[in-house]
C-alpha cells in the first residue's frame, strides 16, 4: 500500500510484441509524405511528349524500358507501407481508363507536397481533407460542364475524333514518330469489335522480333504462332475456304506401354490384344473426328505424329498444345464449342471462317483465321529491332486502345485551376487555403510538361494564366512551338473520364494518406539461431549457478 502522499504507481501494460516499430504523431504523417514525394520525383520525368525513359532491371536481370507510369510504379518494388498507396492509384487509372497513369501519381505528389507547410503548422488534416474533397467534387462537376458530347450520327466525323484521341495518347509515347500509322490501326482494331461490348480482351497482341514498325500488322480475326509439329505436318494443307473448325481438349497421341505395370497374362496373343486395344481406341477417336468434316482441328493437348499423319493424308490441317488464351478466342470467333470428348460431336459444335491459312511472317509461322463470324475480334502482330521495343510499343497501343474506347473530349486542367482559385476567394476561413492549394496542385501537369521539354515554366505559367483569365479555355502548353496554344483547334484531345477520374483516384489517395497518424509494424518472424553445442554437464552446473566450462557466473 502506497504511503500517504505518495503517488499511486500504474501498471505497466504491454500491449504489442516486442520489437514491434510504432511511430505516431505529425512527424509520422511529414515522414509518409516525404516517402510519397520520393516516389513521385522518380516518375516526375516521363510525362509528356518529351518525358524521358527508365530502364528497370528486376531481380532476375530482366530489363524493363518504359515511360508508363503503371508499369513503372509496379516495377519498382516499392516498400514503404504509405508510398505503395501510389502504386494502387497508378493500377486503377491504368485498369479503369488505361493512360494518365503519370499525370494521377504526379497530381497526388503535389496535392500532398501543398499542405506539407500546413501540417507541419498544426493545421489539423481533417481540415485539409474535408477541403480537398470538396475542391475534387467542384472539379469533376466543372469537367462534366464544358466537356464536349460528340455525336456518333456521321461516322466519318466520329472515326476523325476517334483518330485525334488515338494521336493524343500517343504523343508521350515511344512510338509518338510513327503515330499517324498506328493511330489508324488502333482505330480500326477498336472498330473491329463489337461497339456495345468493346472487349478489348478479344484483342490478341502477338509480338515477332525483326523488321520495323511499320511492318506491324492488323489481322481482322484470330492468329497465333504455329505450334509444336510432329512429323506429317508438312504434307497437311495449309489454306482453306469456309472450313469446318472442331475444337478440343484431348490428346490424340499414342502412348507407349508402361513397362512396370502389371498385367497377367498367358500368352502372348493376349499381350498383343491388349496393344491392338490400344491402337484402337485412338484409331477411333481420329475417325470420329474425321466423320465430322471438320478441315481444321485444334486442341490444347498434344496431337502425335500418328494422328498428325493421320490427318495429313486425309487434307485436314491440325494443331495441338495450342495456348488456351489462343483457343479461347478461336472459339469466341468462330463459333462452336471446346470438345472434352471425341464421340457425339453435332454440327452445332463445330465453327467456321470465311478462310484459314498458315503464313510467314518474319521468322514466325502463324495460322490465321479471317472472316470470323461469332464475335467480332481481331490481332495485332508487332514488329520491331528488341524485344524491349516491342513490350513498350504492346504497352503504348494498350493504352490508345482503351482511350479510344471512350468517345468524349476534354478540357485542360489550367481551366480547372483557375475556377477553383475564383471559387476559393468567395469563401472565409481555413477552407480557402485549402482550395487554393488544391487549384496550385492542379498546375503541376502543365509545369512538369515544360520542365521535362526544358522550357521555361513560369514563363509559360504566366501566359496561360492570362489566356485562361481572357475566357480562353482551350489553351495549354504547345510543346512544338514553345509557347502556349488553343488546343481545341490543335486536336489535342481525349475523354473526360481520363481527367474525372484521375482527380478522383489522386484526391483519394492524398486524403488517405492524411488522415494516417500513426503505423504499427510487426515484427518479422524470425526462427531460433542454433547456438553452440553446450559441453556435457555444462547444464546443470549452470542451473546450480556454477561456472561452467565457457558458462559465466551470473
Amino acid at each position: 500500500m502506497a504511503g500517504r502522499g505518495l503517488p499511486m504507481l500504474q501498471p505497466q501494460i504491454i500491449l504489442l510484441k516486442e520489437g514491434t516499430d510504432a511511430s505516431q504523431g505529425r512527424g509520422q504523417l511529414l515522414s509518409n509524405i516525404n516517402a510519397c514525394l520520393a516516389v513521385v520525383d522518380t516518375v516526375r520525368t516521363t510525362l509528356g511528349p518529351r518525358g524521358m525513359d527508365k530502364l528497370i532491371v528486376d531481380e532476375k536481370g530482366e530489363i524493363t524500358i518504359s515511360n508508363d507510369g503503371a508499369t513503372i510504379m509496379k516495377l519498382l518494388d516499392i516498400v514503404h507501407p504509405a508510398a505503395k498507396t501510389l502504386v494502387d492509384i497508378a493500377r486503377s487509372q491504368d485498369a479503369e481508363v488505361g493512360d494518365g497513369t503519370t499525370s494521377v501519381v504526379l497530381f497526388a505528389g503535389e496535392l500532398l507536397k501543398e499542405v506539407k507547410g500546413y501540417i507541419e503548422e498544426g493545421v489539423s488534416p481533417y481540415v485539409i481533407i474535408k477541403g480537398y474533397r470538396k475542391a475534387a467534387q467542384l472539379a469533376i462537376n466543372k469537367v462534366k460542364e464544358i466537356a464536349v458530347k460528340i455525336e456518333q450520327d456521321n461516322k466519318d466525323e466520329f472515326r476523325d475524333l476517334l483518330l485525334k484521341c488515338s494521336k493524343t495518347a500517343m504523343s508521350s509515347k515511344l512510338i509518338h514518330s510513327h503515330k499517324d500509322f498506328f493511330a489508324d490501326m488502333v482505330v480500326n482494331t477498336v472498330l473491329t469489335l463489337d461497339q456495345e461490348e468493346l472487349n478489348e480482351k478479344l484483342i490478341g497482341i502477338k509480338r515477332v522480333p525483326g523488321g520495323a514498325m511499320q511492318d506491324s500488322l492488323l489481322i481482322s480475326g484470330v492468329a497465333f504462332k504455329k505450334t509444336f509439329s510432329y512429323a506429317g505436318f508438312e504434307q497437311q494443307p495449309k489454306y482453306f475456304k469456309n472450313p469446318k473448325i472442331l475444337s478440343l481438349n484431348v490428346e490424340l497421341e499414342l502412348k507407349a506401354e508402361k513397362d512396370n505395370a502389371e498385367v497377367r497374362i498367358e500368352d502372348v496373343n493376349e499381350y498383343q490384344a491388349i496393344v491392338d486395344a490400344e491402337w484402337s481406341i485412338i484409331y477411333s477417336k481420329l475417325e470420329a473426328i474425321v466423320k465430322t468434316g471438320a478441315k481444321v482441328v485444334l486442341s490444347k493437348l498434344p496431337i502425335g505424329d500418328l494422328a498428325t499423319q493421320y490427318f495429313a493424308d486425309r487434307d485436314i490441317f491440325c494443331a495441338g498444345r495450342v495456348p488456351a488464351e489462343d483457343l479461347n478466342r478461336v472459339v469466341n470467333a468462330v463459333g462452336g464449342s471446346i470438345q472434352s470428348t471425341c464421340s457425339d460431336i453435332e454440327e452445332k459444335h463445330l465453327g467456321t471462317c470465311e478462310s484459314f491459312e498458315e503464313r510467314q511472317i518474319g521468322g514466325e509461322r502463324f495460322n490465321l483465321f479471317n472472316g470470323c463470324p461469332a464475335a467480332k475480334t481481331c490481332t495485332l502482330i508487332l514488329r520491331g529491332g528488341a524485344e524491349q521495343f516491342i513490350a513498350e510499343v504492346e504497352r503504348s497501343l494498350h493504352d490508345a486502345i482503351m482511350i479510344v474506347k471512350r468517345t468524349i473530349k476534354n478540357n485542360l486542367i489550367m481551366e480547372l485551376s483557375k475556377y477553383l482559385r475564383e471559387y476559393s476567394r468567395t469563401i472565409e476561413g481555413k477552407q480557402q487555403l485549402i482550395i487554393g492549394a488544391f487549384a496550385r496542385a492542379l498546375e503541376i501537369i502543365p509545369r512538369q510538361l515544360c520542365d521535362n521539354a526544358g522550357f521555361d515554366a513560369t514563363d509559360i505559367l504566366n501566359n496561360l494564366r492570362m489566356k485562361h483569365a481572357h475566357g480562353n479555355i482551350w489553351y495549354g502548353v504547345d510543346i512544338n512551338s514553345e509557347s502556349v496554344a488553343d488546343n481545341f483547334e490543335a486536336f489535342v484531345w481525349e475523354p473526360a473520364l481520363v481527367k474525372t477520374n484521375s482527380i478522383l483516384a489522386a484526391t483519394e489517395a492524398a486524403c488517405l494518406i492524411l488522415s494516417v497518424d500513426e503505423t504499427v509494424k510487426n515484427p518479422a518472424s524470425e526462427k531460433p539461431q542454433a547456438g553452440p553445442p553446450m559441453p556435457r554437464g555444462g547444464m546443470q552446473r549452470a542451473l546450480r549457478g556454477g561456472r561452467g566450462r565457457g558458462i559465466p557466473r551470473r
